[in-house]
């Protein structure tokens, strides 16, 4: 099925920042971005490879944020304010 879709210059920027980040072409990140949405089943059975990729697309789809500290994730953060 072919559908031709218009979006404007603000969405058609998103999209190719998205897919370029992603490695993909726009018609392949929308059609991934589709599969997921439409097809949840198909996750279980594709390769590793396909996997790897679908997450890829996720996660661009996220905002980057910084890491956390060692100290927040130290022992004594998790406890702290406790009795010990």
């Amino acid at each position: 099925m072919t559908v031709t879709l218009n979006f404007n210059r603000d969405i058609e920027a998103g999209l190719l920042a998205q897919a370029r980040a992603s490695g993909m072409t726009v018609e392949e990140y929308l059609l991934s971005m589709v599969e997921v949405a439409v097809l949840p089943a198909t996750a279980k059975a594709r390769s590793p490879e396909q996997q790897a990729a679908a997450f890829e697309v996720w996660s661009a789809n996220h905002r980057a944020t910084p890491p956390l500290s060692d100290y927040a994730v130290s022992r004594e953060a998790m406890y702290e304010g406790r009795d010990r």
